[in-house]
C-alpha cells in the first residue's frame, strides 16, 4: 500500500487458535516498480509470502487466514492448501464463480496423467440463492456479528471445485448467507477446509472485523501507512514499531481500567459501552503526564492556584486533542 507515493508497508493479520499475529512487509506500488525497472508483485503474492513465513514460525499450529474478496485468488488458495500442514483460508466468493463437481475417478488400470481436472458444471450460487426449490436453508445464530450482538442468519452450504482456465482447481466449501430481515444482500463465503462447519466459517469471517478495526485505528491515530518516509529502512523500522505500540497502549490501558472505575468517554447521542482506542491513548497520555519525571524548580516563587476540577477538565480535553 502506497506511503508517501513511493514505498509502502503491507500488513497481514492471521489468527491461529485464538491468537493473532501481525506481520509486515514492504509493498512497493506499481508506479514505483515501473520507475525502478522492477517487477511489481501483487498483494496476493505478498499475502502468500507472509503466510508461508507464519507457517514456518508456527509449524505445528492450526492457522486460519481470513481476508476480504480481494484475496479470492486460486493461486493463493492452492498454495495455502498445498503445504505439508495446510493453512485454512476463508474469504468471500463471487456469486457467479465457476464451480464444478469433482473430477471423475480414474478407471482401473488407467495410466498417464488424468485428462479431466473437473466434473460437471454446477449452477451459479446466485441461481441457488434465488431458486425457490432450495429448501436446505437453516438458521444459525452468530455471536459478535461485526462487533455487535448476536445475529441470526440463514445459510446453505456445500462443497465444490473452483476452477478457471489456466489456473489450479481448488476444492472448497461454500456458504451462502442471507438475512431473514433483508437488511443485507445475500453473500457467499469460501473455506479451503472442507471439514469446517458453516457456523464456524462465518464466525471466523466476522472475526476479521476486529483486525480491520485495529488497522483502521493505527492508521488514524498513529499515522500507520501515512508516515512521510521515502526510505525502505525507515519504513521497516516504523511500521512494526507502530503495530507494537498499539499492543502496548492497549495492554497498559486495560491494566489501568481494571484498577480504577473510570469509564469511556460517551456522547449524548451515542452510547459506547466499551472504551475505544482513542480512550486508551487518552488514558496513557494522562498517566504519563502525571509522572514528575522532568519536574524541576519553578523559575518564579509565586504560585497560581488552579481548582482541581478545572485542571482535570483541561487535562481530559488535551488528552483527546493531542
Amino acid at each position: 500500500m502506497g506511503v508517501g507515493g513511493a514505498i509502502g508497508a503491507y500488513s497481514l493479520g492471521v489468527s491461529g487458535l485464538g491468537a493473532a499475529v501481525s506481520v509486515c512487509s514492504l509493498a512497493p506500488s506499481e508506479r514505483y516498480c515501473s520507475e525502478q525497472g522492477e517487477r511489481h508483485k501483487k498483494i496476493t503474492e505478498w499475502a502468500a509470502q507472509l503466510l508461508l513465513l507464519v507457517r514456518r514460525w508456527y509449524p505445528e499450529r492450526e492457522i486460519v487466514a481470513v481476508a476480504d474478496g480481494g484475496y479470492a485468488s486460486l493461486k493463493l488458495l492452492d498454495r495455502c492448501r498445498g503445504l505439508a500442514k495446510p493453512i485454512s483460508f476463508v474469504t468471500r466468493l463471487r456469486l457467479d464463480a465457476a464451480l464444478y463437481e469433482p473430477a471423475p475417478p480414474r478407471k482401473p488400470g488407467q495410466i498417464g496423467r488424468p485428462r479431466l481436472k473437473k466434473g460437471e458444471r454446477l449452477p451459479n450460487l446466485s441461481a441457488v440463492a434465488e431458486d425457490r426449490a432450495t429448501t436446505m436453508w437453516r438458521p444459525i445464530t452468530v455471536a459478535n456479528w461485526y462487533g455487535s450482538k448476536k445475529r441470526t442468519v440463514e445459510v446453505v452450504s456445500g462443497t465444490a471445485l473452483w476452477h478457471s482456465t489456466g489456473l489450479p482447481a481448488v476444492p472448497l466449501r461454500w456458504v451462502l448467507i442471507r438475512d431473514p430481515k433483508e437488511e443485507f444482500t445475500t453473500q457467499a463465503l469460501l473455506c479451503t477446509d472442507l471439514r469446517a462447519q458453516p457456523g464456524q466459517i462465518i464466525s471466523w469471517f466476522v472475526m476479521r472485523w476486529q483486525m480491520e478495526a485495529t488497522f483502521q485505528e493505527v492508521r488514524q491515530r498513529l499515522g500507520f501507512e501515512t508516515q512521510r518516509h521515502w526510505s525502505e529502512r525507515a519504513i521497516r523500522r516504523t511500521a512494526p514499531a507502530l503495530l507494537g505500540l498499539v499492543s502496548l497502549v492497549t495492554l497498559f490501558a486495560h491494566r489501568q481500567t481494571a484498577r480504577s472505575t473510570a469509564t469511556a468517554r460517551r456522547a449524548a447521542w451515542y452510547d459506547e459501552p466499551y472504551p475505544t482506542f482513542s480512550d486508551a491513548l487518552a488514558l496513557v497520555r494522562k498517566e504519563l503526564w502525571l509522572q514528575e519525571t522532568f519536574c524541576g524548580s519553578p523559575p518564579q516563587d509565586d504560585t497560581v492556584k488552579v481548582p482541581r476540577q478545572l485542571v482535570e477538565r483541561l487535562t481530559d480535553a488535551v488528552c483527546y486533542a493531542a
